[in-house]
C-alpha cells in the first residue's frame, strides 16, 4: 500500500511531465482501436448488405457463383443458364418460388452529358432486372419499376450524387451495344450501400442488353416453402439438377453471404493489417518517449530515491514504485486512446464518404475485444518501456543517491550497449549486402527483412556513441554561427548522449521508412519509364481504369480513327497447357501480329514475329526451363472456352524484361480457330501507331473517337509515364500520411525531453540568467538544442532509409526494374523540414524556460 501511495503521489506531482507521454500512448492506442472499429464497421456494412440481398438458395452456372464470379469476365458477358431451368425448379418439392435473375458488372452507365455514373472508389456499377428478391434490400421511393425497353430505374445514392431525377436519360454501355432509356423510378437501399451504382431494367431488356439474348439468366433465386430449411432445399435442388448434366452451383443464403464476405474480406484484411502495422511503428517510437521520460524523472528524483532507500525501502520497492507510475500512465493513456479510437473511426468513415464510399454510423461496430486489445497493448508497452529506468532506479545505492552521484554502472553499461550496437549494425550490414547480391528475389527479401531489423536495432543501440561525433559535425555547420549561445546548445545536446540518442532514434525510425519508400518509389518510376522507352513502340495505349474489357463498339471507333498506321488488339485467354511434365494452367496473351512492333520483347531463341504464324505461340524463358520445352516443340493447348489445339513453340522470350514479363503470345486469328466467336474474350487493352508525322493529329482524333466512352483512357507514352508516376505518388502519399503518426509521436518525444531537461537544469538556467544571459538568448539556446537533436535523428534516419531503399532496388532489378534513383529533392526537403520540426518542438519548453524567475531558479535544490 505504501508503494502505491508513493507512486500515486509522484505521478500526480509530475502530471505535467507525464502528459506528453500519455498523449503518445493515447495516439497509438487510438490508431489501433480506430482501425479495428473502422474495419469491423466495414465488415458489418457488407455483411448486412450481403445477407439482405441473398436469396434462400441461389443457383448459378459454373463461374457465376457468389465468391468466384469474375467481376469483369473476359467475354464481357456473365455466365448464363437457360430460362427453362426456372420452370423446372418451380416444380421441386419445397420450393415456394423461383425467379430468374440477370446481373452484370461489365457495364458503364453515363448520363446525357456523357459523365460516368459509376463510383470513383472502385465499387462496381451493377445492372440487372428488378426482382422480388430485390425488395429484401431495396424499396421504390419514387416513380415505378421499369416496364419496357425505354425505362430504367436507378438507386437513390447514385441519383443524389449525380443530381438525377425521373425523366433523365441514361445510356448503358455493354458488350452487346449501347442502350438508352429514361429514368422511371428511384429505389432506396434499406441497408447501407457502400458505393455501388445500381440500375434496373425489365427482364426482357436486361436479358437482351446484358446477356445478348432472351431466354437466359445469370442466376436463379429460389425461396423455400414454409417448414423447409435452406439446407434441405439445397439438397432437393441439387438432386433435380443432377439429371440435367450442367455444371450448376447451388448455394444457400449463408453460403452466398460467406462467399461474398470472403471476396471482400481479403481487401479489408490488407487494409486492416497495413494500418495496424503503422500503429505498431507509432508504438515503437512511443517506447523511446516513455523510456526518456522515466529515465529523466528517475534522474531528477535521485536524492528522493536515496532517502527512500536510507529509511528502509528495498530495491524491489523502488523498482515497483516506478512501474506502478508507468502502469497508471498506461491505463490513463489507453482508456483515453480507446475512446478516441471510436472518434477516429467515425472520422475515417466521413473521409471515405467524401471519397464516394458510404459508411453509416448506424453500423458502427465496437466489439468488446477492441478496447481490450487497446488497453492491453497500451499498458504492456508502457510498463515494458519503463522497466529499464525502473531497474536503474532500484540499483542506486543510498549514499550515492544522497550525494547525487548517480549510478556507477552507467559507463560500463554504455560500453556494453555500444558494443552490442556495433555488432548488430555489422550483422545487419552483412544481411543487406547478402540481399543486394542475391540471385533470387525471394531469398533476397528474407535477407532484406533481417538486415532492416538488425540495422535498426543496431542504430538505436549505438545512437549514444554516434551522438558525440554527429552532433559535433552538425553543430559546426548549424550552431557555431550563433556564437556562445550556439556553443551552449551544442554542449547541452552532448551532455547526455544516451538521452540525445534515444530522442533522435524516435525521429530516426519514421524518417528511415520515409527515405526507404521514397527511394523505392522513385526507382520504380524511373525503371518503368526506362523500360517503356526501351520496349514500347506504340504511340497510344487505350484501356479501362477499372479492369473492364473494351466493348466492340469502342474498338470499332478506334480502328476507324484517321491518322493511325495500325491498331493492335490484345486479349487474355485462359488455357491449360500440356507440358512434357504435366498440365499447367496459364493465360495466353492473344494479340494481332503488329503487337510485335508495339512491344519490343527480347527473345533468347527464335523471333517473336514467328509466334504470330498460324498454330504458333511463344513461351517465356523460365517456363521453358522449368518444363523442358524446346524451340519447335508442339504443345497441347486446351482453351477454357473452346477446343484443344497443338501449337508450335516458335519463340522463347527473355525473362529480363518488365513490361509483359512472363507472357506467352499467339495470334488472335489462331485463337479464333478454336474458340467460338460468342465466347471469344474481348480486348483487354489496345495499342495504336500513328502515321509518320501525324502523331498530334492522330492523338486528338483518337480522343474524339472515344469521347462517348469515358470509361476508357487514351494515353500517349508521356501520359502513360505520368500515370505510373501519379499512381506511385498516390500510394506513397497514403504511406507518408500513416507514417505521420509515428513522426508526431517522435515530435512529442523531443518536446518532452526538452521540457524535462529544462526542469532538470533549473538552477543552471537561473545562474546563466544571473550572469547576463537574456531571455531571448535562453530561448534561442533551447531551440537550437532541439534543432540539432532533430537533425541528428533525421541524418541517421535518412542515411539508414536510403541504404534500405538501395538494397530493395537491387532486388527489384532481378524483376527487370534496374534503375536506382535517389529522390534528392525529397531527401533534402525532409532533412530541412526536420530542422523546422525541432524549432516547433522547442516552442513551449523555450517559452517556459524564459518565464522562470531568476532568484527562484537559483534557489532550486
Amino acid at each position: 500500500m505504501t508503494v502505491l501511495k508513493t507512486s500515486m503521489r509522484n505521478f500526480f506531482a509530475h502530471k505535467g511531465r507525464m502528459a506528453l507521454s500519455a498523449v503518445a500512448v493515447l495516439l497509438s492506442v487510438a490508431f489501433v482501436c480506430g482501425t479495428l472499429v473502422f474495419t469491423d464497421t466495414m465488415n458489418t456494412t457488407f455483411d448486412k448488405l450481403f445477407a439482405a440481398s441473398s436469396p434462400d438458395v441461389m443457383v448459378s452456372p459454373k463461374g457465376g457463383a457468389a465468391g468466384d464470379m469474375d467481376q469483369f469476365p473476359k467475354s464481357g458477358k456473365p455466365p448464363s443458364l437457360p430460362a427453362s431451368t426456372v420452370e423446372q425448379l418451380k416444380r421441386v418439392d419445397g420450393v415456394k418460388s423461383a425467379e430468374g435473375v440477370v446481373v452484370s458488372m461489365s457495364v458503364t452507365v453515363v448520363n446525357s452529358k456523357n459523365e460516368n455514373m459509376g463510383s470513383s472508389t472502385g465499387a462496381p456499377t451493377i445492372a440487372g432486372n428488378w426482382t422480388r428478391n430485390d425488395l429484401r434490400s431495396m424499396e421504390i421511393t419514387s416513380g415505378h419499376a421499369p416496364r419496357g425497353p425505354t425505362e430504367v430505374m436507378v438507386d437513390a445514392d447514385t441519383a443524389d450524387k449525380h443530381d438525377l431525377k425521373i425523366g433523365d436519360e441514361l445510356r448503358t454501355i455493354a458488350v452487346t451495344g449501347d442502350h438508352t432509356a429514361k429514368i422511371s423510378g428511384i429505389a432506396t437501399f434499406k441497408v447501407t450501400n457502400p458505393g455501388a451504382a445500381v440500375v434496373y431494367f425489365d427482364t426482357a431488356t436486361a436479358q437482351r442488353e446484358l446477356l445478348g439474348a432472351t431466354g437466359l439468366f445469370s442466376n436463379i433465386n429460389v425461396e423455400a416453402a414454409q417448414g423447409v430449411t435452406n439446407d434441405q432445399l439445397k439438397q432437393k435442388i441439387r438432386a433435380e439438377l443432377a439429371g440435367l448434366g450442367g455444371p450448376y452451383i447451388v448455394q444457400t443464403q449463408k453460403e452466398t453471404t460467406d462467399a461474398n464476405r470472403e471476396g471482400i474480406g481479403s481487401f479489408l484484411d490488407v487494409m486492416k493489417y497495413a494500418m495496424l502495422g503503422f500503429a505498431g511503428i507509432a508504438f515503437l517510437v512511443g517506447i523511446f518517449l516513455i523510456v526518456n521520460t522515466f529515465s529523466m524523472l528517475v534522474a531528477q528524483r535521485t536524492r528522493e530515491i536515496g532517502l527512500m532507500r536510507a529509511i528502509g525501502a528495498g530495491r524491489r520497492q523502488v523498482n515497483r514504485s516506478v512501474l506502478v507510475e508507468a502502469l497508471l500512465l498506461g491505463v490513463i493513456g489507453s482508456l483515453l486512446g480507446a475512446a478516441a479510437g471510436v472518434g477516429l473511426a467515425v472520422g475515417l468513415m466521413k473521409l471515405m464518404g467524401s471519397m464516394g464510399m458510404e459508411l453509416s454510423t448506424d453500423d458502427l461496430t465496437v466489439k468488446w475485444t477492441t478496447p481490450a486489445v487497446g488497453l492491453a497493448l497500451g499498458i504492456v508497452v508502457t510498463v515494458l518501456a519503463a522497466y529499464l529506468p525502473a531497474r536503474r532506479a532500484g540499483k542506486i545505492s543510498p549514499m550515492a543517491a544522497l550525494r547525487d552521484a548517480g549510478t556507477p554502472a552507467d559507463a560500463k553499461a554504455g560500453r556494453i550497449r555500444a558494443a552490442i550496437g556495433l555488432l548488430l549494425t555489422g550483422a545487419g550490414g552483412a544481411a543487406l549486402y547478402a540481399a543486394a547480391t542475391a540471385d533470387k528475389a525471394g531469398q533476397g527479401s528474407m535477407f532484406l527483412g533481417l538486415g532492416v531489423l538488425l540495422t535498426l536495432l543496431g542504430f538505436v543501440a549505438v545512437g549514444p556513441l554516434l551522438a558525440g561525433g554527429v552532433v559535433r559535425v552538425l553543430s559546426a555547420v548549424v550552431l557555431r554561427v550563433f556564437g556562445p549561445v550556439g556553443r551552449m546548445a551544442e554542449r547541452n545536446a552532448l551532455r547526455n548522449p544516451r538521452r540525445t540518442g534515444a530522442t533522435g532514434a524516435a525521429l530516426m525510425i519514421g524518417l528511415a521508412l520515409v527515405a526507404c519508400l521514397s527511394v523505392v518509389g522513385s526507382s520504380l518510376v524511373a525503371s518503368a519509364t526506362d523500360q517503356l522507352d526501351k520496349t514500347v513502340g506504340a504511340d497510344f495505349i487505350v484501356q479501362s481504369e477499372n479492369g473492364q474489357t473494351i466493348v466492340p463498339q469502342a474498338a470499332q471507333r478506334m480502328e476507324q480513327t484517321p491518322g493511325l498506321a495500325h491498331v493492335t488488339e490484345y486479349k487474355l485467354v485462359n488455357v491449360e497447357i500440356t507440358t512434357p511434365d504435366g498440365k499447367v494452367s496459364k493465360v495466353l496473351n492473344a494479340a494481332t501480329p503488329s503487337y510485335a512492333d508495339d512491344l519490343r520483347v527480347e527473345t533468347t531463341q527464335g523471333k517473336l514475329k514467328d509466334a504470330y504464324k498460324p498454330d504458333s505461340m511463344s513461351v517465356f524463358e523460365g517456363f521453358a526451363k522449368d518444363h523442358g520445352i524446346k524451340l519447335g516443340d508442339r504443345l497441347a493447348v486446351d482453351f477454357a472456352d473452346g477446343s484443344t489445339a497443338r501449337l508450335a513453340v516458335r519463340a522463347i522470350t527473355s525473362d529480363g524484361t518488365t513490361v509483359d514479363k512472363g507472357a506467352m503470345y499467339a495470334d488472335i486469328a489462331t485463337v479464333a480457330r478454336y474458340v467460338p466467336a460468342e465466347r471469344m474474350p474481348k480486348n483487354q487493352i489496345m495499342f495504336a501507331k500513328a502515321e509518320e508525322g501525324k502523331e498530334k493529329e492522330a492523338y486528338a482524333a483518337l480522343k474524339d473517337a472515344l469521347a462517348e466512352y469515358p470509361q476508357y483512357k487514351v494515353r500517349d507514352q508521356t501520359d502513360f509515364k505520368q500515370n505510373i508516376k501519379d499512381q506511385v505518388g498516390q500510394l506513397l502519399n497514403i504511406v507518408y500520411g500513416l507514417l505521420a503518426l509515428a513522426i508526431i509521436v517522435a515530435v512529442l518525444g523531443v518536446v518532452n525531453t526538452l521540457a524535462l531537461s529544462v526542469v532538470e537544469r533549473t538552477r543552471e538556467i537561473g545562474l546563466l540568467r544571473a550572469i547576463g544571459l537574456s531571455r531571448r538568448q535562453l530561448r534561442r539556446m533551447i531551440r537550437l538544442e532541439s534543432v540539432v537533436i532533430a537533425l541528428f535523428g533525421a541524418l541517421l534516419g535518412l542515411g539508414l532509409g536510403m541504404g534500405w531503399g538501395a538494397t530493395a532496388q537491387k532486388l527489384l532489378a532481378l524483376e527487370g526494374l534496374g534503375v536506382l534513383d535517389i529522390p534528392w529533392p525529397t531527401i533534402l526537403t525532409v532533412f530541412v523540414g526536420s530542422a523546422f520540426v525541432g524549432l516547433f518542438a522547442a516552442l513551449v519548453p523555450a517559452f517556459r524556460a524564459g518565464r522562470m524567475n531568476v532568484l527562484n531558479a537559483i534557489a532550486t535544490d
